[in-house]
């Protein structure tokens, strides 16, 4: 007992320190209990607090994707709708002319939430190799469904770190190459297709399994029963993932067939209700008349 008592002293001196506040009324047997009770530490909040971050910013990512996917799939519609669709979010009705800058601003601000999701993401990954082969067998032993999506959703997560960078990099800095004709030539041209393939893959997966863990996580739509509730969240899962990855391919695959149809054109930009090649060759005139 005293050689407790020392490593207490040592560890907190505070802990065995006389209690100095005023007894006065109260009994002897109160204050003696109070003194000898030892104090409690309060526990940190923060992890809770980043812990709810973290969903926040994933929400937001992946409503954001989901707008994302609209925005871009609108090439099937046509290229003038694409094209107005582009320059809506240069803010050329606010402004007057578009302003390739707005859009640097909003994938300036995606970027910043994307890079604080990873970082609160990276504190529940296995930080050695110790650790990793522990919770591979602790997954092999399990055999649950959802400790393997999550498993799933780390994997995705480490490899959209790089490849969602490179893409967000690329609007950030050419916010203007957006169009028709540019996007096109950047998938096709600029040799991107195989990125932007495996990029949809991973963002597709990860973003369905992260609003699945969210809607378990926060009780979103588990009614009465939470073994049915789950049932109807991996069906709702499936499907949004099934959907987005279709669209999402019939979009590349639009955009790849434009980008060979105008592969001897790169570079020209796209105007609305221009033929092939009457672009480039307005551009020119435009010129030639100024140098007159």
């Amino acid at each position: 007992m005293n050689r407790s008592l020392e490593h207490q002293a040592l560890a907190d001196p505070a802990a065995l320190a006389p209690v100095e506040a005023p007894t006065r009324g109260r009994p002897a047997a109160t204050v003696a209990s109070a003194s000898a009770r030892p104090a409690r530490a309060s526990k940190s909040r923060w992890p809770a607090r980043l812990d709810l971050l973290q969903s926040a910013s994933g929400l937001f990512l992946a409503l954001f994707l989901v707008a994302h996917m609209f925005f871009v799939s609108s090439i099937l519609i046509s290229h003038d709708t694409f094209y107005t669709v582009a320059r809506f979010f240069e803010a050329g009705w606010l402004f007057g002319t578009p302003q390739p800058w707005v859009v640097s601003c909003v994938v300036g601000g995606v970027l910043a939430v994307f890079v604080l999701h990873a970082w609160l993401a990276m504190r529940k990954f296995p930080a050695n190799f110790r650790q990793y082969k522990v919770f591979a067998a602790h997954k092999a032993q399990l055999r649950h469904g959802d400790t393997g999506l999550w498993w799933i959703q780390l994997w995705t997560g480490f490899a959209l770190f790089f490849l969602g960078t490179v893409h967000l990099y690329g609007m950030l800095t050419q916010p203007a190459a957006i169009g028709p004709y540019e996007s096109a030539d950047r998938i096709w041209t600029g040799s991107l297709w195989p990125l932007y393939l495996l990029l949809l893959f991973m963002v597709e997966v990860h973003g369905s399994i992260g609003l699945y863990r969210l809607a378990l996580k926060w009780g979103w739509l588990e009614g009465r029963d939470p073994a049915a509730g789950r049932r109807r969240l991996r069906i709702v899962k499936t499907g949004f993932s099934l959907f987005f990855l279709g669209l999402g391919l019939v979009t590349l695959l639009a955009y790849v067939q434009l980008g060979i149809a105008h592969a001897d054109r790169a570079g020209e930009p796209y105007v609305p209700g221009a033929a092939p090649g009457e672009a480039a060759s307005g551009v020119q005139a435009a010129v030639s008349l100024r140098g007159r």
